[in-house]
């Protein structure tokens, strides 16, 4: 594959060219009028004027021909460049579209995981708070019935057992809620971040 320099170094040696041929012209067409002065001959002025006409006109044209071959190359280039600056935006923009797709997604997920979580800790709490009146109701009929304590303070181990177990579950589910509330705050924030950059570019 050709290097992009290379097409540009060549229009470059062919203005080179074309500029160097057109101050020729020039520099033959002033020889040609300063030498047929001298001679006095009008009819060498003449045709060296004639001449030097001829080689400035073509000298201008020339000239002119490398200013239009001058000017498309800069739109030329100028195209080039925009074409590059919209593959970039979008490229640029996909990039964006898929990380803002990605930040709901989790997000999304997040709140989906602490909405259950949060269904499971009301369940837990609900269980506590049966298992405490259970325990409750057994301490009440291991007061009344001293003749069943034996029994009874058995129900009450198995339900203090149980309370136990729940409240520990609910302090872990607690814990688990407010990690979870932690990294949804952070990814709203950098998901706001990433919008406030993205509308400020």
């Amino acid at each position: 594959m050709a290097s992009p320099s290379a097409p540009r170094a060549t229009r470059r040696r062919q203005r080179s060219t074309r500029v160097t041929v057109a101050a020729s012209l020039l520099l033959v067409a002033a020889v040609a009028v300063l030498g047929a002065v001298p001679s006095g001959s009008w009819l060498l002025v003449s045709v060296a004027a004639v001449l030097a006409v001829a080689l400035g006109a073509a000298a201008a044209k020339i000239t002119h021909s490398e200013l239009l071959q001058s000017r498309r190359d800069a739109a030329r280039d100028r195209a080039e460049q925009a074409q590059a600056y919209r593959r970039l935006t979008e490229e640029r923009t996909a990039e964006h579209g898929a990380y803002v797709a990605d930040m709901t997604a989790r997000i999304a997920e997040r709140e989906t995981a602490l909405a259950e979580l949060q269904a499971e800790l009301g369940t837990a709490q609900r269980r506590a708070a049966e298992v405490a009146r259970k325990m409750n109701a057994e301490a009440r009929r291991a007061d009344l019935a001293e003749r069943e304590r034996d029994l009874v303070s058995g129900r009450v181990e198995d339900a203090e057992e149980r309370a136990a177990q729940a409240i520990v579950r609910i302090v872990e589910l607690e814990q688990e809620v407010d990690v979870l509330k932690s990294e949804l705050t952070a990814m709203t924030s950098a998901w706001h971040r990433a919008e406030s950059a993205r509308r400020r570019a």
